[in-house]
């Protein structure tokens, strides 16, 4: 259980950020920090035992049938990955509390934080790829948030929609490559997907399963062509840019290709693919690095260029080049971190970014250019720095692999190429920067931020220069275990001293160094280059194309929806004679084995009723208080039917349902005019009257077919279990509060949204009332008449009872919440219809919108309620107790969630029915923003 309470600590964390918001800034921040912090204790607190089991893991039973449970898998890789998002995060908390301004809600930046921090735990805990893939998402609408913080500006809009629809698209395309996947090896478990890479890679659906997981692998990462949303995203805050974009959300897509690592690679396909794919992100990154004059742009296509060599080092596919990412994962958060730190220090002091303008701070902020030249030094390779270190074995790895065979010498000249650009880019940042002359124009006059600002940058510097002078001392353990995590087994023979001797990756290394200080100092020839291809701005061409498609959906809109409910209906019908068509054509025999039913009288009355009162409905359509009527009459048949054929909980759920429904059209016709204008032409009449019959004739068709065929359904697993394993002889209750609850839950919490929404839409809705009928005549002046509130006073108890009475009895006999709550609403409905509205306030004013959420909490805490004692979500207890003089009396944990449901019904019930019927009073509902 320990493991599930890692990332749930973050998710209360974002809860305490928005209660705390108002004690202060700095007290917010120490709050929010606090679960974090804690969760980052419970992860070292792992370590031990992790040394000596290799793995935990803590799994919760959801819906095991579906391969469904709330399962955490705790590695090396996800203790790495665990400790950047915890410990970084904790620095960004500290960083962000001095970088924003005090017009920023600190609460509200705080509560998003904590929220992607939840999902990036998610992500690396999870031992279920479904449940991985819920996290995955729940960092783009995160992220999302967090990039546009800063709402009023349209650069921080338009590159979070960016962000949102390109991680949104390769999540889509993820999840198709995990169920895929899921169906190769027979479960989503990580563990099981682990063990069967022979099988995965031998199996015929492997190359569309693994272009697709890198689909979301390669959007997330911001690798090319997907990477232009990542220096759009720089519109966010730098604290943001600083978690997101350098040591996570970017990390979520290489940790997934780490974690599949053992399943996914070493086909020459993986190779392809994943190391052309890093190769050209790494040379595009480092390229469009240099040429940005924006010191965050300058980041952000500099981490695009790093994530590429991380890629293609796991493209390479051997173990060491493996460990050689892993590795790099480790130096590239904490440098990268840093230098966004102190990016957004230098813009926080200055007012601008522009290089082109912030020269010479040396002299201004003297100890921040120290930290952010080490920073800048390790990026760009300097040895005694870990970037030294980690880039020494990337160079080693590139001359290692022989998959391209004679041209094999390509990839470390490229390699090569790609460390000459990123020197010259790093040197940029710390000579254009810190020396170059004299600030130009800027908004504010340079100087040292607070001190405690400075404090993250300082740690994470630190880490640089401790593991590139102490390798194996300050990484070495936790690189191991990591990377024993990615390769599934023994891990090869490395090193990480400082030197390794003369050899041809120093070379390398010192060729990239020279090089890049001739590409810097001979940078003009670059730009001049550039100049000579047409500027482009992915954000502008999203904003654009999306425009276009929202012209291209509004036409077809237009087309399909002219407003004719008839139209509809014939689009919708003619769509449904195409796809049964074909297969009804492939019946030959109509006419089943099964036994007919004997005909009776009861029978034919009741349908010819139906009849009777379906055609009356379509020719008294135009006179609607006549159509009701007859809408009614059928909906009684129906109950009837359900009656008549040994269904009594539909009988009565129908009945319910009719009556509530009734009372709804009634209150709408209020505002409606008593007739409607014929419209239809002759044409159209008869138009109709021949769809209307071939859809008929289809249905009765099927219907007949069915009904004459002897058809095994899952039915008798139901009636063989509902005692046994629901504790009910009810059989329908039992289905809907047992075995199919879930259903249940997100049935009542649909209800709940609709009634919330019928809600809010009467709220702003301002009606003509009619002050007559269709004849002219005035309405009653006596609303309210004696005899009816006097009767429907004395009917209340009663009614009242017997939905309790249904209630109680709904686990064995017919009856059940939904139908209680129908009875309960109705009884409630009358009162206000006798009484008027006024009346009711005085003597029931409830909140509706709490009754509703209270009912999906209660129904959903029962699921809860059974992971404490380790069952599925929403198992049932059941037991018999003798109470004295009731005597031998059952109760089950399945009423509670009924009692939920009940509540759900009553809420939403009246507060549509209520709420519908105060338009025609002075009670109007209004909202808070009409108040």
């Amino acid at each position: 259980m320990t493991l599930m309470w890692i990332p749930l600590l973050p998710l209360l964390g974002a809860v305490i950020a928005a209660l705390t918001a108002h004690w202060g800034r700095t007290r917010c921040a120490w709050a929010t920090a606090a679960l974090p912090a804690l969760a980052l204790a419970l992860i070292l607190s792992l370590i031990p035992q992790l040394s000596e089991t290799g793995s935990i893991k803590s799994t919760i039973s959801w819906i095991p049938a579906l391969g469904l449970n709330l399962s955490f898998r705790f590695d090396g890789l996800a203790l790495l990955f665990s400790v950047l998002i915890l410990g970084i995060g904790l620095l960004v908390i500290l960083y962000a509390r001095y970088y924003l301004s005090e017009k920023d809600s600190m609460g509200r930046f705080y509560a998003y934080l904590m929220l992607f921090m939840t999902a990036m735990l998610g992500i690396v805990l999870s031992g279920n790829l479904l449940q991985l893939w819920l996290f995955w998402e729940l960092t783009s609408i995160s992220s999302y948030l967090l990039i546009s913080f800063w709402w009023h500006k349209p650069e921080a809009r338009r590159g979070a929609r960016l962000a949102l629809t390109v991680t949104g698209a390769g999540g889509l395309a993820l999840l198709a490559g995990i169920l895929l996947l899921g169906r190769i090896a027979a479960s989503f478990d990580l563990d099981v997907i682990l063990q069967s890479g022979d099988l995965i890679r031998e199996h015929r659906w492997y190359p569309a399963a693994l272009l697709l997981i890198l689909a979301g692998v390669f959007t997330k990462s911001a690798q090319f062509p997907f990477h232009s949303w990542l220096p759009h995203a720089m519109a966010a805050p730098t604290p943001v840019s600083a978690y997101l974009h350098s040591a996570t959300m970017v990390k979520a897509g290489i940790f997934l290709l780490a974690r599949l690592y053992p399943a996914l690679a070493g086909t020459e396909l993986w190779f392809i693919v994943v190391s052309s794919t890093g190769l050209i992100t790494l040379l595009v990154g480092a390229y469009f690095a240099n040429l940005k004059h924006d010191l965050k742009g300058l980041l952000a296509y500099s981490t695009i260029s790093h994530l590429g060599l991380i890629t293609l080092l796991f493209g390479l596919g051997t173990k060491l080049a493996a460990v050689a990412a892993v590795f790099h994962i480790i130096n590239h958060a904490t440098f990268k971190a840093s230098l966004f730190m102190a990016a957004g220090i230098i813009d926080h002091e200055c007012g601008s970014r522009d290089m082109r303008r912030i020269n010479g701070l040396w002299k201004y902020m003297p100890y921040t250019a120290a930290l952010a030249m080490i920073a800048a030094s390790a990026m760009a390779g300097v040895p005694l720095l870990n970037g030294f270190l980690s880039k020494e074995m990337f160079f080693a790895e590139t001359l290692e692999q022989e998959f391209l065979g004679s041209l094999s010498w390509m990839i470390p000249v490229l390699a090569t190429l790609a460390g000459v650009f990123s020197v010259a880019y790093s040197v940029r940042f710390i000579h254009d920067v810190f020396f170059n002359g004299e600030p130009i124009n800027l908004p504010k006059t340079p100087h040292e931020p607070p001190r405690y600002m400075k404090v993250p940058v300082e740690i994470l510097v630190g880490l640089c220069l401790l593991v590139g002078i102490l390798p194996n001392i300050v990484v070495g353990p936790l690189l191991n275990i990591a990377s024993s995590a990615v390769l599934g087994g023994e891990l090869p023979d490395y090193s990480l001293a400082i030197w390794h001797g003369f050899n041809l990756p120093l070379l390398m290394s010192l060729v990239a160094m020279a090089g890049g200080l001739f590409v810097y100092f001979h940078r003009a020839h670059l730009f001049r280059f550039q100049k000579q291809f047409p500027e482009w701005n992915a954000s502008e061409s999203f904003e654009m194309a999306m425009r276009r498609v929202q012209d291209a959906a509004g036409k077809l809109l237009d087309w399909l929806e002219n407003g004719s409910l008839q139209r509809y209906l014939l689009l919708m019908l003619m769509l449904l004679i195409l796809m049964l068509w074909p297969a009804l054509t492939e019946l030959t025999h109509l006419t089943g084995k099964r036994a007919h039913l004997p005909v009776d009288i009861p029978s034919l009355v009741a349908g010819g009723l139906l009849v009777v009162a379906g055609l009356g409905t379509v020719i008294y359509n135009r006179q609607r208080l006549i159509a009701l009527l007859m809408l009614s009459v059928v909906g009684l048949v129906v109950s009837l039917a359900f009656a008549r054929f040994s269904a009594p909980d539909l009988a009565l759920t129908q009945l319910a349902v009719e009556v509530v429904t009734i009372i709804l059209l009634m209150l709408a016709l209020f505002f409606l005019p008593q007739k409607t204008p014929k419209e239809s032409s002759p044409r159209r009449i008869l138009r109709d009257i021949c769809i209307a019959g071939l859809i008929g004739g289809i249905i009765g068709t099927i219907c007949y077919a069915l009904m004459t065929r002897e058809l095994h359904s899952i039915s008798d697993f139901f009636l063989a279990n509902s005692k046994t394993g629901g504790g009910g002889t009810n059989v329908v209750n039992v289905i809907l509060v047992d075995f199919r609850g879930f259903d249940t839950l997100g049935e009542i919490t649909v209800l709940g949204i609709a009634a919330l929404g019928i809600y809010n839409l009467l709220a702003g809705l301002r009606l003509f009332m009619p002050s007559g009928d269709s004849e002219g005549r005035q309405w009653a002046l006596d609303r309210h008449p004696m005899i009816l509130a006097v009767i429907s006073q004395s009917l209340l108890p009663l009614a009242l009872l017997v939905s309790v009475f249904i209630f109680l009895r709904g686990h064995n006999l017919p009856g059940g919440g939904f139908i209680a709550g129908l009875v309960t609403a109705v009884a409630l409905i009358l009162q206000y219809m006798a009484h008027g509205v006024d009346w009711m306030k005085t003597r029931l004013d409830i909140a509706y919108h709490r009754m509703i959420a209270c009912g999906v909490l209660i129904s959903a805490l029962t699921g809860v309620a059974s992971w404490l004692f380790q069952r599925p979500f929403l198992t049932s207890w059941f037991d018999h107790f003798h109470w004295p003089l009731v005597g031998e009396f059952e109760l089950a944990s399945a009423m509670v969630f009924d009692l939920g449901v009940y509540i759900t019904v009553v809420g939403a019930t009246l507060l549509i029915l209520a709420n519908l019927g105060q338009m025609t009073t002075s009670e109007r509902p209004v909202t808070k923003e009409q108040d």
